[in-house]
C-alpha cells in the first residue's frame, strides 16, 4: 500500500469515529432531555390542575359546607383551590354556607367526608342530595260545567269549573261530604285576596302564561333592581327565578307547580276554569325541578336565598309554598328556611305521601322544628284522612283538602290531582287571606291563626297536632 492510500484510509477511518461520537452525544442529549421532561411532567400536573370534562348529570355541585364563624373568605378560597375543588355558590342567607364543586370525579360521600374532618374549620358538610316529587296520582282534564250551588252567595264565582272545586265550596257533589271543605265562600266576604300579597311557589315552575295564572303572576317592579349574585352574576328576574338553570325564567315543564299555583291564585271570578283560594294574588315562581321533577337541596336553598334577597330588596314575599320532601335530612336546607322566618315568611311544607308516621319516620323540610314551618295532612272529600297521607301528632300540624283537587295545568288546560302537595297551596292560600286583611300580621301570629281556626275532626285525633282541618273562614274571624 502506497504511502497517499494509507492517508485517505486514515482520513475515512477518523470521519467514521468522528460521525460515532456526534451521533453518540446526541442520543446522550435525547435521553438527558428525555429524563428532565420525565422529573418535570409530575410537577406541571401537580402545580396546575386541569379540571375534567364533567357531564350534565355531573353538574351540580357535590356539596354544601358550612364554615366556623371566625373562617374568612380568604381562608375559605385557599382551603377549596388545595383540595382542587372551586366555590359554585356561596348562600348569603346562611353565614359561611358555600356549595362546593369537586373536580376530580369523587363521590359527593368522600367529598362531604374530607371536609367533615376538617372539624376546627367547619361546621357540618353534607351531600348536596337529590329531592324528587311523590304525589300519589293525577287524572285527566274534568268537563267544563257550570256551578250550581244550593246556597249561592255574592261571593260565589263565575268560574266555569267551579262545581269541581269541593275543596273551596263542597255541596256532597261526586259523592263528597256537604261542608267537608275550607269555607271560601264565607272567607271571601271578608276578602278575596290583595295583589299586595306575595307567595312564592317553591317547586317545578309556574306556567306563568296560563289564562287563568297570568293576571296573578309577580312581575318585578321596574324599582326592584335585577337579582344580583356574586357568583351567579346578574339575573334578568322579571318574571322569577330559575334555580335549576340560573336563569330568570322559572316557566314550568312538568305541571307540578302549576297545579300547586292554580290552588292558591288562579283568578277568581273571572269566568274562565277556577278560581283559587285568592282571587287576587302575586305568585312568585322559584323553579328549582325540572320537567322529570327531580331537583337538588342546594337548587331549593338558592331559590329561598333568592326569596329572602327580594323580600329584603323591597318585594312583599309573605309565604313560600313547599309541596315536595323526602326522608333525607339536610342542615343547610334547615338553616335557609329558618333564614326565610327570620325574614319574616311563613314556610308551608307537604307531609308526604307513603301513608306513614312522620313522628317515627321524619319527612323533610315539613319535619323541621322551626317557628315558620307549617306541616300540612291530606284529607279527602268526604272529611277523612286521604290513604296515601302522612300523619304524625307531634310533627303534622294541621290537614286540608288533598285529594282529587282541580287545578290549573300546562297549557292552559285544567286537570284534578291528589297529594299532601295539593293539601299545602290550601293552607298557604288561606296565609295570603289573613295576611291580605291584615298586612302588618307576623309570621308567628300568622301560623297562630291558621292552626288554632280550624274544624276539629274525630278522625284527626292522633294523627294532626291540632286535631283539625283548615277553615278560612275562621281564620279571617279572629
Amino acid at each position: 500500500m502506497n504511502k497517499k492510500n494509507i492517508w485517505l484510509h486514515l482520513g475515512i477511518a477518523l470521519f467514521v469515529i468522528a460521525i460515532a461520537a456526534i451521533a453518540g452525544q446526541i442520543r446522550s442529549w435525547q435521553v438527558e432531555v428525555t429524563e428532565r421532561q420525565e422529573i418535570r411532567k409530575p410537577r406541571i400536573i401537580k402545580s396546575m390542575p386541569i379540571a375534567p370534562k364533567r357531564t350534565a348529570s355531573e353538574s351540580e355541585p357535590e356539596v354544601l359546607v358550612k364554615f366556623r364563624p371566625g373562617v374568612t373568605f380568604a381562608q375559605i378560597k385557599k382551603l377549596i383551590s388545595r383540595n382542587n375543588d372551586r366555590i359554585e355558590d356561596e348562600i348569603e342567607t346562611v353565614n359561611n354556607l358555600y356549595s362546593i364543586d369537586d373536580l376530580d370525579n369523587q363521590s359527593a360521600k368522600s367529598v362531604a367526608a374530607q371536609y367533615k374532618e376538617m372539624t376546627g374549620l367547619v361546621v357540618y358538610s353534607e351531600p348536596n342530595y337529590r329531592i324528587r316529587l311523590g304525589d300519589p296520582t293525577q287524572t285527566n282534564s274534568p268537563k267544563n260545567l257550570d256551578y250550581r250551588p244550593k246556597d249561592k252567595t255574592k261571593t260565589t264565582p263565575n268560574d266555569p269549573m267551579f262545581q269541581e272545586q269541593w275543596a273551596l265550596a263542597n255541596n256532597g257533589q261526586n259523592g263528597g261530604k256537604e261542608k267537608a271543605d275550607i269555607g271560601a265562600l264565607k272567607a271571601w266576604l271578608k276578602t278575596q285576596g290583595s295583589e299586595d300579597v306575595v307567595v312564592a311557589v317553591l317547586d317545578s315552575g309556574v306556567d306563568y302564561a296560563h289564562q287563568d295564572l297570568v293576571t296573578n303572576m309577580w312581575f318585578r317592579p321596574d324599582n326592584i333592581p335585577a337579582y344580583t349574585d356574586d357568583e351567579l352574576g346578574t339575573i334578568d328576574d322579571k318574571n322569577g327565578y330559575n334555580a335549576d338553570a340560573n336563569s330568570g325564567d322559572p316557566m314550568d315543564t312538568n305541571g307540578h307547580g302549576t297545579h300547586c299555583s292554580g290552588i292558591i291564585g288562579a283568578e277568581g271570578n273571572n269566568n274562565k276554569g277556577i278560581s283559587g283560594v285568592n282571587w287576587k294574588v302575586e305568585i312568585m315562581p322559584l323553579k328549582f325541578m325540572g320537567r322529570g321533577g327531580f331537583g337538588t337541596t342546594k337548587d331549593a336553598i338558592e331559590a329561598i336565598n333568592y326569596a329572602v334577597d327580594r323580600k329584603k330588596a323591597g318585594v312583599n314575599v309573605r309565604v313560600i309554598n313547599a309541596s315536595w320532601g323526602s326522608t333525607q335530612y339536610s342542615k343547610a336546607l334547615e338553616d335557609a328556611i329558618r333564614a326565610a322566618g327570620e325574614a319574616g315568611i311563613l314556610f308551608v311544607a307537604a307531609a308526604g305521601n307513603n301513608g306513614t308516621d312522620n313522628d317515627n319516620r321524619p319527612h323533610y323540610p315539613s319535619n323541621y322544628k322551626l317557628p315558620n314551618v307549617i306541616s300540612v295532612a291530606a284529607m279527602d272529600r268526604g272529611d277523612g284522612l286521604a290513604s296515601f297521607s302522612n300523619f304524625g301528632v307531634k310533627t303534622v300540624h294541621i290537614a286540608a283538602p288533598g285529594k282529587d283537587i282541580l287545578s290549573t295545568w300546562l297549557n292552559d288546560q285544567y286537570r284534578e290531582a291528589s297529594g299532601t302537595s295539593m293539601a299545602t297551596p290550601q293552607v298557604a292560600g288561606v296565609a295570603a287571606l289573613i295576611v291580605a286583611s291584615n298586612p302588618k300580621i307576623k309570621v308567628a301570629e300568622l301560623r297562630k291563626r291558621l292552626l288554632s281556626s280550624v274544624d276539629k275532626l274525630d278522625v284527626l285525633n292522633g294523627k294532626v297536632e291540632n286535631g283539625g282541618r283548615l277553615n278560612a273562614a275562621k281564620a279571617l274571624e279572629e
